[in-house]
């Protein structure tokens, strides 16, 4: 299943989240050992199609159950089907904490669910052992579902509740272990590239286009099961194209996060610096952009009546103060005071870059050098230079519409 990290990569059904602000989880069900664990409002989706699919399934193999009941059952499936997914993220959940990772919370939903690290592993080999913790343990649940399946005789509600664990288990266990991001089976797939190719981001890609390849037989295999061979519904059918298109997704995600870090080594604060124009405190909002969009400045310091940098307009918030409010806001309301050790050095490259911005996101961020300031670094560039598709304005415009 899922196991998110602070991103940089994508999503991973069967991978890692990564940070900015935090995803919303769902409906907050309470903490085991210690992690949040979520249900997402796509479960109910869920909920509703294994109920139409499943019914049938009891009704045969439980012909005396009483038609209300059936329901009943077919829904004890999914609570069944849940449980596996949350055991199975848990197995992911203290495998990560068992070698130093941190893990934000569990989320259970429609087609799954995912771990959210704090970050990525460290090496190849813990990665191995973090993805294929989860498939493991819904593998061995599932052992013990098929033993209980054995023992208990037919045609009762004991047996059929021991059918749905050992299936429900099984089913989580085979489906994440398939050799493709975003499933768990790809994160080790990746593991082992990375070992051989000592490239992180080229395994990334690898395990991203080996993912599309699982997502195009998903859905071949619930097409061909639909038209050739009568054993699924036109529920079954939608389902399976769900999920193949959820996978579609993700792999194209993890691509492009592999595609994105094989750019990471360019990026250096020597090459990305900006100029930047200073103005006191208290300066109305309009003429601290005038200032700027005159001297070409990307950055505008506030500065205190000693002539000290104090704090470093926002580009974000200064874009939301409409054009006719700017002579009437302060450049302060829309700045983010100095912190000391949050300043970029002109020295920085590559990861360390990734990591300061990681830990204070925001639009700019100010360059010191012995104390002085000697520019600003654009979020947007940053970006350009990962990904030179994208485009973005990192301040708003000044008052006469010219671009500040």
């Amino acid at each position: 299943m899922d196991d998110r990290a602070p991103r940089q990569d994508g999503r991973k059904r069967g991978g890692a989240r990564r940070p900015g602000t935090p995803r919303r989880r769902g409906v907050r069900l309470g903490r085991v050992l210690g992690i949040p664990v979520y249900l997402s409002a796509s479960w109910l989706i869920l909920a509703v199609l294994i109920v139409i699919v499943y019914s049938d399934t009891v009704r045969a193999s439980l012909p005396a159950l009483p038609e209300g009941l059936v329901y009943v059952v077919a829904f004890s499936f999914v609570v069944t089907l849940c449980l596996s997914v949350f055991l199975h993220e848990l197995g992911h959940a203290l495998t990560s904490r068992h070698y130093g990772i941190g893990v934000r919370g569990i989320t259970l939903e429609m087609l799954g669910g995912y771990t959210e690290m704090e970050e990525e592993a460290p090496r190849p080999g813990v990665e191995a052992k973090v993805a294929l913790a989860g498939p493991a343990v819904s593998l061995v649940l599932g052992g013990i579902g098929v033993a209980l399946v054995i023992m208990l005789p037919g045609g009762n509600l004991g047996h059929e509740l021991a059918f749905q664990f050992a299936v429900s288990n099984i089913i989580v266990a085979v489906f994440n272990a398939l050799p493709g991001l975003p499933l768990d089976g790809g994160r080790a797939l990746r593991a082992l590239v990375w070992s051989v190719r000592g490239d992180k981001h080229v395994a990334t890609r690898v395990a991203g286009y080996t993912g599309r390849i699982v997502a195009a037989l998903t859905l071949l295999a619930g097409v061909w099961l639909f038209y050739a061979s009568g054993a699924s519904s036109i529920v079954s059918l939608l389902f399976t194209g769900m999920v193949a298109m959820v996978l579609w997704a993700g792999a194209g995600q993890a691509i492009r996060v592999g595609e994105v870090g094989g750019r990471i080594h360019l990026l250096t604060v020597a090459d990305l610096i900006r100029p930047v124009t200073s103005v006191p405190t208290g300066t109305p909002l309009s003429e601290a952009l005038r200032r700027a969009e005159e001297t070409a400045a990307m950055g505008v310091l506030v500065v205190d009546s000693s002539d000290r940098p104090v704090a470093l307009m926002h580009g974000h918030a200064a874009r939301q103060v409409p054009l006719d409010r700017r002579p009437w806001v302060t450049v302060d309301a829309v700045s983010r005071d100095l912190e000391p050790g949050a300043a970029l050095g002109p020295e920085m490259r590559g990861e360390q870059i990734i990591n300061a911005i990681r830990a204070r996101p925001s639009t700019e961020y100010v360059v010191m050098s012995e104390g002085e300031v000697r520019g600003v670094v654009v979020a947007a560039d940053i970006a350009r230079v990962l990904d030179p598709r994208t485009i973005r304005r990192p301040y708003p415009t000044s008052d006469n519409g010219a671009p500040s």
